[in-house]
């Protein structure tokens, strides 16, 4: 029966507002970059399939073809940077002008806003009468924390060329504070990341894991004796670490996937035992982690899908025990107890002494984990779980918006 309060509900004020149905908002999605197709546009995809008839904003658009199915046929709006030269191959160079490119885009027609963000995509310009949510991977790593490994990592740290990126980092970091105030409920992909949020921003944030497509990485028949890693071979993922231990252990094989800036340089450093397939076919990622005794990874990630999805493929993971992969891999340490059912190993320290320990205490203790539990571990990551959760929250953050007559309100 018709009741007279019917899509109303009462505000603060005492006042009946009409509470509008999610379906019917104006929502626009907005990403960093598009030149790859890795873990945060795993995310982007997924939201983009919660809302098919968003509108895409990002800096700049370069995604290969064979990546495009993620934005359903849409067309993403640029920025002015997208036309500067150099900008495909060096896009870090434009930091300074990226708070001016996000800014400029004019999102004043939408009801929500989200935004996937690990640099500078919170900052757009939202009003009181729009809800602003961003799914954070991580704050701005190079200007806050991070800032002294990235100086380092890009050669920028000595004499005056790094008094310079010291300026123009703080700045940014000036500029990334002042813009997370416009940021109506942050989400963050870990609890690590929410740790840095409140550590960075003061705010805190609901934790929604990012989807890792268990549907594809399934356990194979057979089982070898290789090690494997899959990465991006850039420099905090260190990788060197990982080829500077098997050199330290000829007797065992290392397989790497993979592809980035310091490819050549890690085959010139590593020992025949360990070989690089570069960037591999679907068909042969999923082969290589099938067939592999177990994963290694030794980076400090905010999360870390590449984990997850050895897991779903049966594998135990070795760790380096810093980020997401405390949250992602049951574990214990070399000399340590193993909890319940363990999915992995962890090392202290990003050693290869630290890690050639992890892997002969995996070695000693292998019967010990069982590929259905690594499978079990996995699934708590589907994408299915990060659909539902995320629509929850959104929807629980435009109903609760609406009440509060457009205030923004961060702690929900």
């Amino acid at each position: 029966m018709y009741h007279p309060t019917d899509g109303l509900s009462m505000s603060e004020t005492g006042v009946m507002l009409p509470i509008r149905p999610l379906s019917t908002a104006r929502v626009a999605v907005v990403h960093e970059w598009l030149y790859t197709y890795a873990g945060a546009e795993k995310v982007l995809e997924q939201i983009l399939d919660l809302f098919p008839k968003a509108e895409i904003f990002s800096l700049i658009d370069f995604l290969p073809e064979r990546d495009r199915h993620i934005l359903g046929g849409r067309k993403v709006h640029t920025s002015f940077l997208q036309k500067l030269p150099f900008i495909r191959k060096k896009h870090q160079m434009f930091l300074p002008l990226m708070p001016v490119a996000i800014e400029k885009f004019n999102l004043s027609s939408f009801d929500i806003i989200l935004t996937s963000s690990y640099a500078v995509a919170k900052g757009v310009l939202t009003g009181p009468n729009q809800l602003h949510l961003c799914y954070c991977h991580s704050p701005v790593r190079y200007a806050w924390d991070l800032q002294h490994q990235y100086l380092y990592q890009w050669h920028i740290h000595r004499g005056i060329t790094s008094i310079f990126a010291i300026w123009i980092l703080n700045k940014l970091r000036i500029w990334d504070h002042v813009g997370s105030n416009g940021v109506d409920r942050f989400i963050s992909n870990s609890r690590f990341i929410s740790r840095r949020i409140w550590k960075t921003y003061r705010r805190d944030s609901k934790v929604i894991y990012p989807p890792v497509d268990t549907s594809f990485f399934v356990p194979g028949s057979t089982r070898g004796d290789a090690y494997v890693t899959v990465s991006r071979l850039v420099g905090y993922k260190r990788v060197d670490l990982l080829v500077d231990a098997f050199a330290h252990m000829p007797d065992r094989k290392l397989v790497v996937i993979g592809s980035g800036e310091n490819l050549e340089a890690l085959r010139k450093s590593a020992t025949p035992n360990v070989t690089f397939l570069g960037r591999a076919e679907s068909s042969v990622l999923l082969d290589t982690m099938q067939k592999a005794r177990a994963f290694l990874f030794a980076a400090e990630e905010d999360f870390g899908i590449s984990p997850v999805e050895a897991q779903a493929c049966g594998l135990p993971v070795i760790a380096f025990g810093r980020g997401g992969a405390l949250e992602t891999i049951r574990g214990g340490y070399p000399n340590g107890f193993l909890p319940p059912r363990p999915t992995g190993v962890f090392f202290k320290d990003q050693t290869v002494e630290s890690l050639i320990d992890a892997i002969r205490f995996f070695e000693l203790n292998e019967k010990t984990f069982s590929s259905e539990d690594c499978v079990v571990n996995a699934r708590r990551f589907t994408p299915k779980v990060f659909r539902e959760r995320f629509m929850e929250e959104v929807s629980h953050c435009w109903n609760t918006f609406q009440l509060r007559e457009g205030y923004s309100f961060p702690d929900w």
